[in-house]
């Protein structure tokens, strides 16, 4: 064999062609085509021109898996069951670096928190609060304890955040009956990378961020997320601040063995701020800017998170995971929380100075099993955890004062009750669950899987010593049928189960001794529809919801409260996305409930209630964002609907309606490096954003934010 001899200018010019194509960034998967085709083509006179477009865009969310809503990799076109994503992309777009804003704007899902319930409170589906709609982080919740949820409160560091809407107790246990919000974290990668986000504004905000993993050996890499922000807020006492550590090792022991160590932690002193007085129905106008707290109040959260999880995929048929955790939560309170404003004297009464502590800590291990026999797959686990909670406070929260609206000092704490602990308590929850897709054909999936939690209880009055016990379980399960239309349409039909504790697990009192789980059942349709080319998707949702066994009031006893109570909502979510051309891109949701109490006795006289709407649950919410792309530069408008929604079950109080306008002009400075303007609530509407008793908690005004986000 002659050997032929390669032109030396020829070789020099396929090795540029090479160390060119290997410094594009997002393009390795023209490298090889490319490669390939100048040493085959070599030998020719002359190479011909190479262009390579580095495309980068946001895959239809529909084509992602749905690790939030099953054990199982079934991508969510094919879920029969009704589930949104924001991505790390939207939240950039949007510049929602807060959870409540970034999942805020999820069909279907409006925000309702307080500093005294975390902020984290949402209703969804006709149903509201933390013990109906449930916070995780991949998978994991903390045991909700005195109706608070603290964390997540920032978004850097996610992937994306996954909001699965009506019963997921199937996935999450109790507390789930409305939706569930699941924060999905950045995972490390041996592609070394870096994000790095600046921001300044009005109000002395100020905020940065710092994302980097890579590779640290041949089997091991990690990456770390550190966030911090803060504010002087736009009232007194308006001063906010938070921080974080997000930390991840994995070992990849061989191709099919991984382990994955996660610590993280939190600490976040939210504003001070417990709503502004209310006359007549409205709040009073010359006290909206106005804070009547102490000022040595105190609102503090610290987290700690520490997990290892393991996954084996013994073979392509079988894959095991196991995760050991730990979660710890402090929380402490010290404010005046109620105010009532007296025209005639022109002053704010100040009552419940309150002082609260939480000392909440879990840990758990979950162990479960994926494994395809035919055209079946099928997952089951067991999860156990152990949670204590010790509550701390000053009940019996006396104490008075008053302060002259004009002039005056709102002083320093100064309570007759000593703040000491109160009670102790511990929950011992197992839970076993099995699910399977079993795909009919081409065009059919059917999904069922069943869930069983146990829980025992016990509680501990340290000041009297009484103890009492309780056990408690709930069954939920889900059958889903989807069917497609063809490779880019489905249709789908599920009922679903779930259940409810009465009060926060961890807090049930004597009293609640004898009550059970509250229970649900959901039967949903829907569709599902990616448009051609990438240019978008769309979802429809139509569902009804019953819930029963909710406290009620015994209508031959008055005074006694007791289980019986019955809940329901019927309602239509409608979302999607659209590129419309090159330059404009449109996303935007609807969504309608109907929700009612069906049957409800309140109060010492037993006042009937059905008919009546639930608390702080709206029957319209929208959002709307429209994106324009030229060159650099993009401009992007944001709207946000919630209507009016009462603050009380007798619906005698109604917070009004709002609409608000956000806007964020970037300009790609480089490739490395993106400036964005942000404008938040552009026509400075005045707005109850939610209601702490008989106060409303008004909603920031006008602000602007200049930040820059830089990758390398």
């Amino acid at each position: 064999m002659t050997a032929v001899p390669f032109p030396k200018n020829r070789l020099l010019a396929a090795v540029r062609l090479s160390s060119a194509l290997r410094r594009i960034g997002g393009s390795c998967v023209l490298c090889l085509p490319a490669l390939g085709m100048a040493v085959a083509h070599a030998q020719e006179a002359s190479l011909p021109e190479v262009v390579v477009t580095d495309k980068r865009s946001e895959p239809n969310a529909l084509k992602l898996p749905s690790t939030s809503a099953s054990k199982l990799a079934v991508p969510l076109q094919d879920l029969p069951a009704s589930v949104s994503s924001v991505s790390a992309v939207q939240i950039q777009e949007r510049a929602d670096y807060e959870v409540v804003d970034a999942v805020g704007r999820s069909v279907g899902l409006s925000a309702n928190g307080t500093p005294g319930n975390g902020g984290l409170s949402f209703s969804s589906r006709g149903f509201t609060g933390v013990n109906s709609v449930g916070v995780a982080e991949d998978g994991l919740t903390l045991g909700v304890a005195a109706g608070t949820v603290a964390y997540p409160n920032s978004s850097w560091g996610y992937e994306r955040f996954d909001v699965l809407r009506g019963p997921a107790s199937l996935m999450y246990g109790s507390g789930t009956m409305g939706a569930t919000v699941n924060a999905v974290r950045k995972e490390p990668s041996r592609t070394t990378s870096s994000e790095v986000l600046l921001g300044a504004g009005s109000h002395g905000t100020a905020r940065a961020g710092l994302g980097t993993t890579g590779a640290l050996s041949d089997s091991l890499s990690y990456r770390l997320d550190v966030y911090g922000d803060r504010t002087d807020g736009e009232r007194q006492l308006g001063n906010s601040d938070s921080k974080k550590l997000m930390s991840a090792i994995r070992w990849q022991a061989n191709s099919d063995l991984r382990l994955d160590l996660t610590a993280d932690v939190s600490d976040q002193r939210p504003e001070r701020y417990f709503g502004t007085p209310v006359v007549d129905g409205k709040p009073v106008a010359a006290l909206r800017d106005r804070n009547f707290n102490f000022l040595d109040s105190d609102i503090h959260y610290k987290d700690q998170r520490y997990k290892l999880k393991a996954e084996w995929n013994v073979s392509d048929a079988l894959v095991l995971r196991n995760e050991t955790y730990h979660m710890k939560a402090d929380r402490h309170w010290k404010n005046i929380e109620g105010y009532d404003y007296d025209a005639s004297t022109r002053t704010v009464h100040r009552y419940d100075y309150l002082e609260i502590g939480h000392d909440l800590e879990q840990s758990g291990n979950r162990l479960g099993a994926v494994f395809k026999p035919g055209q079946h797959e099928i997952a089951m686990g067991w999860d156990v955890s152990q949670a204590k909670f010790t509550a701390l406070n000053s009940s019996p929260y006396t104490g008075e004062s008053d302060v002259p609206l004009n002039g005056g000092t709102s002083g320093y704490w100064d309570s007759p009750d000593p703040y000491k602990p109160r009670m102790t308590s511990r929950i011992r929850q197992n839970a076993f669950y099995l699910e399977d897709a079993w795909k009919l054909g081409e065009q059919w999936l059917l999904m069922g899987g069943v869930r069983r939690d146990l829980y025992d209880f016990d509680r501990m009055d340290l000041l009297s010593q009484a103890r009492f016990d309780k056990t408690l379980g709930g069954t939920s399960w889900r059958l889903g049928l989807t069917h497609k239309l063809d490779q880019n349409t489905s249709v789908y039909a599920q009922v679903s189960t779930g259940h409810d504790p009465v009060n926060s697990l961890l807090s049930l009192t004597q009293s609640q001794t004898g009550f059970t789980l509250s229970k649900g059942r959901q039967v949903e349709v829907g569709i599902k529809q990616q448009l051609p080319n990438d240019q978008g998707e769309w979802t429809l949702a139509v569902f009804d919801i019953r819930k029963k066994d909710i406290i009620t009031r015994d209508p031959d006893r008055p005074a006694l409260s007791i289980q019986g109570g019955k809940q329901s909502s019927t309602g239509i979510e409608l979302a999607g996305s659209w590129r419309a051309t090159k330059s404009w891109r449109f996303e935007g949701n609807l969504a309608y409930v109907d929700a009612q109490f069906d049957e409800l006795l309140e109060g010492a006289t037993a006042i009937d209630r059905a008919g009546n709407q639930p608390a702080n649950v709206p029957r319209y919410t929208a959002n709307a964002w429209a994106h324009y792309q030229t060159g650099d530069w993009r401009a992007s408008l944001g709207l946000r609907h919630v209507a009016s929604r009462y603050t009380n079950n007798a619906n005698t109080a109604q917070l009004p309606a709002y609409t608000v306008a956000d806007a964020v002009l970037g300009w790609n400075l480089n490739r490395s490096t993106t400036l964005n303007l942000v404008g938040r609530n552009l026509a400075n509407k005045r707005y109850a954003a939610s209601s702490y008793g008989s106060q409303w908690l008004m909603g920031n005004g006008r602000s602007f934010e200049l930040m820059a986000h830089l990758r390398f």
